[in-house]
This record gives structure tokens, C-alpha cells and sequence, in this order.
């Protein structure tokens, strides 16, 4: 399957139904849960910018390069051309994710029929307010900023990268938010905070973790439960499922959903263990 991704999110398109097979392998990260709408999504993302905004902070945005930078830069757009987005400075702090987003432009032809009209246009992912940062200086001038800001870094999942120095001068400030656009997975400085960490390590330092955090999970590229249920539905019959990519609890959550939903659909459904090799006959 790959990473599925939620319905109705913007630039791409949503993804195609499997021919028949055999054997097939499905992604189980959101598994056990479905997501908001991503008009939802788009609003609890306002919703959290306004908030900080009032507060006098910062927004973090720890995002992947490929594909989530693009989005939010993408919604982030649409906010400021309804009005929607208060006067500030939205940091694309990130070499690779700008290098990806020129990329993106130079590609329309994978844009879904929206986003690739608004191109003929206007560059989907430029406004007013967008400053790109790619010089090791002009990244660590942003942590002079206190208040009114957008901070768009790597990684996703505060595993490294410059997200890494914005927490140090933004986490630990009660005004300023923390915005989670992606699956933060276990054993990650993300997972940690999600999880409710009081205070984190970072750098030598012990940093307590004072900003709002906020999760929103419709911008996944995972499919939430439904999205999922919906793409194996199509297929007649299967030999032999595999459940990949996702933690045990939700894979056995979802095996067992799709043996009382689909009773006759699937012959074997299996949950293999990391770096098991499984012979296909």
C-alpha cells in the first residue's frame, strides 16, 4: 500500500484502489483510529495559530521535507488569501524542504485537478508573509524573534535538525505552541512530548516543556482506520494479508476488524515480527 494518506488533502491526489493480488502488504500507523476531516484539520490549525498569536508567542511546526512542508505552506496560503491569518512571519527553515518545494512546482502533472489550477495562476505555495531560510545564520536569527512567528523546520519527528535549536528558545515559554503535523513514533523526542513529557533534554540542558502542545493528525500521509477498510474492501479475494508499518497494538486491533468485518475476504492475515523473512509460495 505505501502510505496511504488521508482523503481530501490538497496538491496530491487521493490514492487508487489495488488490482487483484495474492498477497498484499497494507500499513497499519493510524490503524486503530480514524482522523478528523482535513477541513477539520485546517481549522484546528488555525484555531492553534490564533491562540498563540493572542498569547504573544511562537508557532513550531516540526514537519518532514517532502510533501508536509509543502502542505502547510499550501494551507497556510489559502489562510492569508481569505484573511484568515493575522500579519506575521511564516519561516520555511528547512534547506531540503525548499529544495523540495521547487521540485513540487516543477512537477504539476502528480497535482490533483485544484491545486494545479490555482498553478496556472500563482505559485500555490508563496504569500506575503513567507521568508525561506537556507543559511545557517539566518536560521539562528529567527530565535530572536519572541513573538508573532511561524516556524516551519525539520525534522518531524525532533529526531535532529534546526527544529531542534527552535525548542530550546521557544518550548519552554507558556505563550508560544508546539504543533504536531505528523506520527511521532516510539523512542522519538516527539512521542515523548506528545506523551506528556514535563521536561525534556536537549543539548546538555534540562528544558521543561511549558508551550501548548497540539496534535493534529489530518495532514497524516497515513490513512486513518475507515481510509484503510475502504482501500482492501475493493479487492475480491486475498491469499495472504501482511500488516506493516505500525506499532503491535494497533496492527492486532486491526486484524481483528477485518476478521469480523470481512469474513471470507482474507485466507491468512499476518503480523510479521521486524526483520522476519516471509517465503511466498
Amino acid at each position: 500500500s505505501g502510505d496511504l494518506g488521508n482523503k481530501n488533502k490538497p496538491i496530491v491526489r487521493n490514492f487508487t484502489y489495488p488490482s487483484q493480488t495474492d498477497f498484499l502488504c497494507i500499513e497499519t500507523t493510524y490503524a486503530d483510529r480514524n482522523h478528523k476531516s482535513f477541513e477539520e484539520s485546517k481549522q484546528e490549525f488555525l484555531q492553534a495559530i490564533l491562540e498563540t498569536f493572542e498569547k504573544g508567542g511562537n508557532v513550531l511546526i516540526p514537519t518532514f521535507a517532502l510533501e508536509r512542508a509543502q502542505e502547510i505552506l499550501y494551507v497556510l496560503r489559502e489562510f492569508y488569501e481569505k484573511g484568515k491569518l493575522p500579519r506575521c512571519q511564516v519561516f520555511l527553515d528547512s534547506p531540503l524542504a525548499i529544495k523540495a518545494t521547487r521540485i513540487f512546482r516543477d512537477n504539476p502533472e502528480f497535482f490533483d485537478e485544484e491545486a494545479l489550477k490555482i498553478l496556472t495562476q500563482k505559485d500555490p505555495f508563496d504569500f506575503p508573509y513567507l521568508i525561506l531560510t537556507e543559511e545557517v545564520e539566518e536560521s539562528k536569527a529567527i530565535n530572536n524573534i519572541k513573538s508573532g512567528a511561524i516556524i516551519i523546520a525539520g525534522n518531524g519527528t525532533l529526531t535532529g535538525g534546526r527544529i531542534l535549536h527552535h525548542l530550546k528558545y521557544n518550548l519552554w515559554r507558556e505563550e508560544c505552541s508546539l504543533v504536531f503535523v505528523g506520527f511521532q513514533p516510539k523512542g522519538t523526542l516527539g512521542r515523548l512530548i506528545v506523551d506528556k513529557a514535563e521536561r525534556i533534554h536537549l543539548f546538555g540542558e534540562e528544558i521543561p516543556v511549558k508551550a501548548s502542545i497540539y496534535t493534529i493528525n489530518g495532514f497524516s500521509s497515513h490513512a486513518g482506520q475507515n481510509e484503510l477498510i475502504d482501500w482492501v474492501s475493493k479487492l475480491e479475494k486475498v491469499e495472504k494479508l501482511f500488516l506493516v508499518h505500525g506499532e503491535p497494538e494497533k496492527m492486532e486491533i486491526f486484524k481483528n476488524l477485518l476478521i469480523e468485518k470481512f469474513k471470507n475476504k482474507f485466507e491468512d492475515i499476518y503480523i510479521p515480527s521486524l526483520g522476519e523473512i516471509v517465503e511466498i509460495l
